[in-house]
């Protein structure tokens, strides 16, 4: 394969799906875009970059909510050879100043609900030669339809497999976001693997995920799996609440629904009753999926949730529970393709049991951080790329115990902070939980517990939450400090953010 717009766009023309829906808006106008048209409109796309003087490799920024319009620009600019950069439509413009200035985007498209918090960005940015608003345009700033009007429908250029083909920058739950540079090769090589292999995924399914397309887990459920077989996908622009997730499961039956745990844990809150729906599997990312979560959406559903370990860097998971064989509280076992290593401080293998890093070698990896020298060489080390995520390995299968940089030693053991979120998690009056370490008066590091209550609970007495984590995990591992909170720090993909806890 190479130019990835050819496998993913241009084949299913030749195969017949001209008139199928590729993608449905569930909200807004309600849109539908058929494949015939992303064909046809990705290739306008590209004409009119190739008209405006855009040249191949040129880095085409896009901050752009869940919309038909997304593929249409993402897949545009990779048919002529440019180089889209989704961006997390959740930044504030500080950030967007950064990452602006960071890519070097020539091209900026931007959805007009966006340009309030975006603009600010742009003011003093000395590489944009042009921004592109989808809705009413502002002045300075140039209308996508106008853009695109009248502009040449262009045929796919050729590209090598291991051309650079797009960048996402990661989510930044430890700081600021960094350019990850990933080439054609990689989306196919993730639809052969986790797409084929766990999922299943098949032409009749219709996928919604909840996590949006410009982060690496959304951006493989509601585009390269459902395009490598020619499925349809539902896109909502707007936030995805429980009661809004139920209103699409039931007005447009999906039969895959992709989350993350944050959502699973409110939607089984939320419910009333048997909720209405056509799923055949869940799947969730993001963040280790608690227990006590995955089995209260089983039995409320009926449909299990397949939990899988992915990252910005391998752009999508290589680590996974299976079809019929989930173990709720665990990672699973290595997606086929993939291989996996777990090693200490020295990089010398661990024992099962034993915490380790978590190594990982698979197709699908990125090239490298743009900019960031020192950090490439620091994450991807030849064939191994380090994940940052400390793990246990029993009989083949993987357990979460959490960051590098949040793991910590009470004692002299390590203490895993996912391990006690999830026994507060398990409390019927708790909902969600984050635990960081922090000095006791003698300078030694002990647990400090983070909550948020189920609505309406009654708030627990710290100490009735202290001695029901000592009953679950062990007398060294309860948090010393319990804080109720209304709401934790996360990343707009549902990772929590604990590094601003620490501080």
């Amino acid at each position: 394969m190479g130019n990835a717009a050819e496998y993913f766009v241009d084949r299913h023309i030749a195969e017949g799906r001209s008139d199928k829906a590729a993608f449905v808006e569930a909200d807004g106008k309600q849109r539908t875009l058929t494949y015939g048209l992303l064909h046809e409109e990705a290739g306008r796309f590209a004409g009119a970059l190739g008209r405006h003087g855009v040249r191949r490799e040129e880095r085409i920024a896009m901050i752009v909510r869940d919309q038909i319009e997304w593929p249409v620009v993402f897949w545009g600019a990779m048919k002529m050879g440019a180089i889209p950069v989704p961006l997390n439509t959740l930044l504030s413009a500080d950030v967007y100043e950064t990452i602006l200035n960071d890519s070097r985007a020539s091209i900026l498209v931007v959805s007009e609900e966006m340009w309030e918090i975006v603009e600010p960005a742009t003011r003093d940015n000395r590489f944009l030669r042009v921004i592109l608003v989808i809705g009413d345009a502002p002045e300075g700033t140039e209308s996508y339809r106008v853009f695109t009007d009248g502009a040449p429908v262009e045929e796919t250029v050729e590209a090598h497999e291991d051309e650079l083909a797009f960048w996402l920058y990661s989510s930044g739950s430890t700081g600021q976001p960094k350019g990850v540079r990933h080439v054609h090769g990689a989306l196919k090589a993730t639809c052969d693997t986790f797409g084929d292999q766990v999922l299943g995924i098949r032409e009749d399914d219709v996928v919604y995920s909840v996590a949006k397309m410009f982060f690496a887990y959304g951006l493989g459920n509601a585009v390269s799996f459902p395009q490598s077989v020619g499925a349809t996908t539902v896109l909502f622009g707007g936030r995805p609440t429980p009661a809004a997730v139920y209103d699409i499961m039931a007005r447009l039956e999906p039969s895959i629904l992709c989350a993350v745990p944050t959502l699973f844990a409110a939607m089984v809150q939320a419910a009333d009753g048997t909720p209405q729906h056509t799923l055949r599997l869940c799947t969730s990312a993001g963040e280790a999926l608690p227990r006590d979560v995955g089995e209260g959406w089983e039995r409320l559903t009926g449909v299990e949730i397949v939990d899988g370990v992915g990252s910005t860097e391998m752009l999508h998971i290589f680590l996974s529970n299976r079809p019929g064989a989930c173990l709720y509280g665990t990672s699973g076992e290595a997606v086929p393709g993939y291989d996996l290593r777990l090693v200490d401080e020295h990089d010398e293998e661990v024992a099962d049991g034993e915490v380790g890093e978590l190594l990982v070698r698979g197709p699908s990896s990125a090239e490298g951080y743009w900019n960031r020298r020192a950090k490439s060489q620091s994450t991807f080390e030849g064939f191994w790329t380090r994940t940052g995520d400390k793990y246990e390995r029993h009989d083949g299968r993987y357990t979460y115990c959490g960051r590098t940089d949040d793991m910590f030693k009470v004692s002299g053991i390590w203490v895993s902070p996912f391990e006690v979120e999830s026994a507060l998690i398990d409390h019927p009056s708790v909902l969600e939980a984050a635990v960081v370490a922090r000095a006791d008066d003698a300078g030694l590091d002990k647990p400090a517990a983070f909550v948020v209550l189920k609505e309406g609970a009654d708030p627990p007495e710290a100490d009735a939450l202290k001695e029901f984590v000592k009953d679950k995990i062990g007398m060294w591992k309860y948090p010393r400090w319990v804080e109720v909170v209304d709401d934790l720090p996360k990343t707009a993909t549902g990772k929590i953010q604990r590094f601003k806890l620490r501080a």
